[in-house]
């Protein structure tokens, strides 16, 4: 395992785009959750313009919810593009490069080589993760008057929710990549489906012209984002009606964590069958 990594670390040392996609993430990622609160109030004064009853101000950073409310902001698409695009150029310039040829030849197996972006994807995940759970803690004991431990680790599954967005979100932009092997296809392709193509067919399922059903809920994308589906912020049970989240779902983790099985298989399949 660690011969592995230590392969992909030699070839990403020194590649400026992923360093830049990485960073760019990062600031997103920073920026997204500190400016979650000040967006969210916004929103709620331009409500209030259209409100007899104005609705109070929230504060989203206070324990035990900030772990659902930095999850939600952490996962959203825009956000998550980042790492897929990087695991799609690493993919890619494999082919490109003709560096898979090279690794085959020096005696690396057609396994080998996809355990290695696996394991490049999990490392990713938990760095990302671990990052995401200090920045919830400082925010948590920052804003919350009476911190104890019952109440810091309450909502902490989300934390693991959070974990499974971000890997199977990138296994799936793995999927894509190792299917088109082209870097500017493949990024076209994944974030239209992702933006676009899946959307669409989300609501084309949920429309009264198709008959009733719960399809929708199943759709790849969209199962990786309802593991935390909505912020804890009761202005929007008031105003929107919505049965906030209370708990990440062990169900709703497996949806996507079997898509990310089953399109893991498929690349094994399709990289024993096809020629490099």
């Amino acid at each position: 395992m660690t011969k592995l990594l230590r392969i992909e670390f030699k070839k990403i040392l020194t590649y400026k785009i992923f360093w830049i996609l990485v960073g760019l993430y990062f600031i997103f990622l920073s920026a997204g959750i500190l400016m979650a609160e000040f967006m969210i109030n916004n929103m709620v004064d331009n409500m209030n313009k259209h409100l007899p009853i104005p609705v109070p101000h929230v504060a989203i950073y206070f324990f035990p919810w900030v772990w659902q409310n930095i999850a939600f902001f952490a996962t959203i698409r825009y956000v998550l593009i980042f790492p897929a695009i990087v695991i799609i150029i690493l993919v890619t310039n494999e082919y490109s490069f003709k560096t898979i040829r090279q690794n085959m030849i020096n005696g690396m197996s057609k396994a080998e080589f996809l355990n290695s972006k696996l394991l490049l994807i999990l490392l990713i995940s938990v760095i990302m993760t671990i990052f995401v759970a200090i920045a919830t803690l400082i925010l948590g004991f920052s804003n919350t008057a009476d911190v104890n431990l019952a109440t810091v680790l309450e909502k902490s599954s989300f934390i693991f929710g959070f974990f499974v967005t971000i890997l199977t979100f990138q296994i799936f932009a793995l999927f894509f990549a190792f299917l088109m092997r082209n870097t500017g296809l493949s990024i076209a392709i994944f974030t239209l489906y992702v933006f676009i193509i899946e959307p669409i067919l989300y609501y084309f399922l949920k429309s009264p012209i198709v008959f009733k059903n719960d399809i929708s809920t199943y759709l790849p994308v969209n199962s990786v984002l309802r593991i935390t589906e909505y912020p804890s912020i009761q202005v929007l049970k008031q105003v929107m009606g919505l049965n906030l989240q209370n708990t990440v779902s062990f169900w709703a983790c497996c949806i996507p964590l079997g898509y990310a099985a089953v399109m893991i298989g498929i690349v094994y399949w399709v990289l024993s069958k096809r020629d490099l």
